[in-house]
C-alpha cells in the first residue's frame, strides 16, 4: 500500500472515530417513557410538628382511593393560557393543560399536559396543607385527603378567585383562597381561625409530587431536568437520577435533603420546556425539601414554613405561589422583575430567570438569547432572526478574524516556496520541518493563525446550541417550507428524495436518519468544503486527507442537530467565505477557487511510477553500439530509439 492510500485509510479511520465518540457522548434521546408506580402514604414525626407525608393517598387492593381522587368534585380552570381543574379532595391542582402549546406540529395534535391526577399515567400535582403539632393529630388539619367545601360557583379565572373551607370540628376553621393570573402563576392563601379555648400549633407546607420516572431518565439531554431551587441567593440542581442516592432524612424514612432558607428562595421541578415551582412568601424563612420514595417511585419537593401558633380567637394567614407552565423568557423575567403579570399581586422573585438552564457559558448564552429574542420581535421569523444574529456575531469577532485571514493569505503566498522546500528535502522530514519553521519565522507568518476563527466560534457555537436546545421560543418555530420546527432536526431526507418518493423519511435518532441526511446538513457540508478551498492545503499528506474528509464528517455529525443550529452554521460558513475571500484578495493573494476544486477531485496518475522505472533501460541505449558498428546504420540507431521513446522525450523538447 503506497503512502497516499495509507493516508486515506488513516483519515477515514479518524473520521469514523470522531463520529463514534460523538454519539457516545451525545446519544440520541430515548422517546420511551416509564409509567407511574403506585404510591403509599408515609408520615413521620418532626421536632415541632409532624412533617408532611409523602404525597400519595393510601390505596387499598381494590383501588378505591384512586377512584376517589378521580371522581371527587372539581373546579374548572379557565385562563388564556391554561385549562384544567382543581380537585376538592386535598385541594389538589392536578389537572392542567397548556392551551397555547401542542405536543407536535401536526394539525390536531393534543395540547401539552403538565399536571395529571392520581389514577392517570405519570401522576403529577401540587397540594397544600398543614402538618399537625402539639395536641393536634393528622385528622385535625387539612392534608392530601381532606375534602374541601367550595363557596360560590364558576370557574377559576384571572380576577375570579375561588374559596374553599374546611372545619375540623375542634374549633379550627380553615379557609383557602386560590387565584390565578393571565399566564402561569397560582396564588394559594391559607387562613386558619381558632375558635377554641386552647392554642393550636401547626406548620403550613406546599408540596409537588411526581409519580414514576420522567422521560428524561431513559435518554440524554443537554438541558437539566429534575429539581431546581434557589436558597438565599444560591442556585442548585438535582437530577432525577441523583435523587435516589440522597442520604435518608432523619425520622422520615426516605432519602432526601432538607435545607433552611432564611430570606428568599423557591423550589420545584423543571423539564425541558415546562416547570412547576413553589414560591413561598419572599423575605420569610422556610425549609426547602427534596424527597424520593423508593418503593413508590415518587419524586417530591416541598416548602415547609415556620411553625405557627394560633391563639384562641386569632386568625393566622400564609400565602404561597405556584408557577405551573412554560419557561417563557419574557414571562419568567416579568415574575423576577415585577413579581406579577397584569393586575395580579406578588413580590419580585429573586433569581427566577435562572430556572432556565443557561449552561456553563451563561455569560454568553443570556445575551445571545436576548439579542435573538429582540431580532425575532423585529423580523417576526425565528429563522431570519438566527441569520441576523449570525451577522451580528461575525461583526463582533471580525477584528480577530481579520488577523487570521491575513495570516492565511500570506500562507498562500508562501506556497511556491513551501513546495520548493519539499522537493529539496525529499524524504528527510526533519529537514523539511526545520526549513518550514525558518520560512515562517523569516516571513513572520503563524501557520496556526488559521485556527483562530474556529477557536472563537467554539464557545459561541455551544452557547447558541444551548439557546436553541433550552429556550421554548424556538420550539415549533417555523422558518420556510418544510422547516416548521427549528428546535428539531431537518425533516427532509435523501431516503425519499426530499419528499418526492411516496414513503416517509426515517425517524430522528435512528441510523437511517444519520445516513440519509436532509437538505440543511448537505448545504452545511458543501459550505464547509467551499470554504476550505480558499485556504492553502496542508503540506502534510495526513493532515490534507483529514481536512478533505472533515466537511463531510461534520455534515453527518450535525445532521441530527436542531435545524436552527445547522442554519446558523451554514450562515456562518457563507459569511466566513465572503470575508476570507475579500481579505485575501485585498492582500494580493491569487485565489483560484475553481482550480483548487479541480485539483481536489483530480485523480493522481498511477502510471507515473512505472514510467520512471522504465527510464533506466532507455538510458542504457548508448551501451548497445558497443557491438560491431556498421558505418551506415549508425545514424539510424538514434532515430529508432527516438521513435521508441518519443512520448517520454516530448516534455524536455517543449522546454
Amino acid at each position: 500500500m503506497d503512502g497516499q492510500n495509507k493516508n486515506l485509510v488513516l483519515a477515514t479511520a479518524l473520521s469514523f472515530l470522531v463520529i463514534l465518540v460523538w454519539f457516545i457522548l451525545f446519544p440520541p434521546p430515548d422517546p420511551s417513557t416509564v409509567p407511574d408506580a403506585p404510591a403509599t402514604a408515609q408520615t413521620a414525626e418532626g421536632p415541632a410538628a409532624a412533617a408532611p407525608g409523602t404525597a400519595a393517598p393510601p390505596a387499598g387492593p381494590d383501588g378505591t382511593a384512586v377512584a376517589a381522587v378521580a371522581d371527587s368534585p372539581r373546579i374548572a380552570i379557565e385562563t388564556p393560557r391554561l385549562a384544567g381543574s382543581i380537585s376538592l379532595l386535598g385541594g389538589r391542582i392536578d389537572d392542567l393543560k397548556l392551551t397555547t402549546y401542542r405536543e407536535t406540529t401536526l394539525p390536531g395534535s393534543d395540547l401539552v399536559r403538565l399536571l395529571s391526577p392520581v389514577g392517570q399515567d405519570a401522576a403529577y400535582y401540587a397540594v397544600f396543607g398543614y402538618a399537625p403539632g402539639g395536641d393536634l393529630g393528622a385528622g385535625d388539619v387539612p392534608g392530601i385527603e381532606t375534602l374541601w367545601t367550595r363557596s360560590g360557583d364558576g370557574a377559576l379565572a384571572p380576577g375570579r378567585p375561588v374559596t374553599l373551607t374546611w372545619d375540623n370540628g375542634r374549633g379550627l376553621t380553615f379557609t383557602r383562597t386560590i387565584s390565578v393570573d393571565e399566564r402561569f402563576m397560582f396564588t394559594v392563601t391559607d387562613a386558619v381561625a381558632n375558635t377554641g379555648a386552647a392554642p393550636a400549633t401547626l406548620q403550613p407546607y406546599g408540596l409537588i409530587a411526581r409519580y414514576g420516572q420522567p422521560p428524561v431518565m431513559g435518554g440524554f439531554s443537554v438541558v437539566h431536568q429534575g429539581v431546581v431551587r434557589r436558597i438565599d441567593g444560591e442556585l442548585s440542581e438535582i437530577g432525577y437520577a441523583d435523587m435516589p442516592d440522597l442520604d435518608p432524612i432523619a425520622n422520615e424514612g426516605a432519602p432526601g435533603e432538607l435545607v433552611a432558607a432564611a430570606t428568599d428562595g423557591w423550589i420545584g421541578f423543571t423539564d425541558h420546556y415546562w416547570m412547576t415551582t413553589l414560591i413561598p412568601a419572599q423575605g420569610e424563612p422556610f425549609t426547602s425539601v427534596v424527597k424520593y420514595v423508593p418503593g413508590a417511585e415518587i419524586y417530591q419537593t416541598e416548602t415547609r414554613r415556620a411553625v405557627l401558633t394560633v391563639a384562641p380567637g386569632a386568625t393566622v394567614e400564609t400565602s404561597t405561589r405556584l408557577f405551573a407552565g412554560a419557561k417563557e423568557w419574557e414571562t419568567i423575567r416579568a415574575y423576577e422583575r415585577d413579581g406579577r403579570i397584569g393586575a395580579a399581586e406578588g413580590a419580585p422573585i429573586a433569581g427566577f430567570i435562572d430556572s432556565i438552564d443557561w449552561g456553563w457559558f451563561f455569560f454568553l448564552t443570556k445575551p445571545i438569547f436576548r439579542v435573538l429574542h429582540w431580532l425575532h420581535g423585529v423580523v417576526g421569523n425565528m429563522g431570519l432572526a438566527i441569520i441576523g444574529l449570525t451577522f451580528i456575531l461575525k461583526v463582533l469577532v471580525l477584528p480577530l478574524a481579520y488577523k487570521s485571514y491575513v495570516s492565511m493569505a500570506r500562507m498562500k503566498e508562501l506556497q511556491p516556496e513551501m513546495e520548493a522546500i519539499k522537493e529539496r528535502a525529499g524524504e528527510d522530514r526533519q529537514r523539511m520541518q526545520r526549513e518550514m519553521m525558518q520560512l515562517y519565522k523569516d516571513r513572520k507568518v503563524n501557520p496556526a493563525a488559521g485556527c483562530l476563527p474556529i477557536l472563537i466560534q467554539i464557545p459561541i457555537f455551544f452557547s447558541l446550541y444551548k439557546v436553541i436546545s433550552v429556550t421554548i421560543e424556538l420550539r415549533h418555530a417555523p422558518f420556510v417550507g418544510w422547516l416548521n420546527d427549528l428546535s428539531a432536526p431537518d425533516p427532509s431526507s435523501l431516503f425519499n428524495l426530499f419528499g418526492l418518493l411516496p414513503w416517509a423519511a426515517p425517524m430522528p435518532g435512528t441510523l437511517l436518519h444519520l445516513i440519509f441526511i436532509g437538505v440543511l446538513p448537505i448545504l452545511l457540508g458543501v459550505s464547509m468544503w467551499l470554504q476550505q478551498k480558499l485556504n492553502p492545503a496542508p503540506t502534510d499528506p495526513v493532515q490534507a486527507s483529514i481536512f478533505a474528509w472533515m466537511p463531510w464528517v461534520f455534515m453527518f455529525m450535525l445532521g441530527g442537530f436542531a435545524s436552527g443550529l445547522v442554519l446558523y452554521w451554514i450562515t456562518n460558513n457563507v459569511i466566513t467565505f465572503v470575508q476570507q475571500y475579500v481579505i485575501m484578495r485585498s492582500h494580493g493573494a491569487d485565489i483560484d477557487l475553481f482550480g483548487n476544486i479541480k485539483a481536489s477531485v483530480r485523480r493522481k496518475p498511477v502510471t507515473a511510477a512505472p514510467a520512471a522505472k522504465a527510464a533506466p533501460p532507455a538510458r542504457s541505449a548508448p551501451a548497445e553500439p558497443a557491438a560491431p558498428k556498421p558505418a551506415a546504420p549508425k545514424p539510424a540507431a538514434p532515430k529508432a530509439a527516438a521513435a521508441k521513446r518519443g512520448p517520454t522525450r516530448k516534455s524536455p523538447a517543449r522546454k
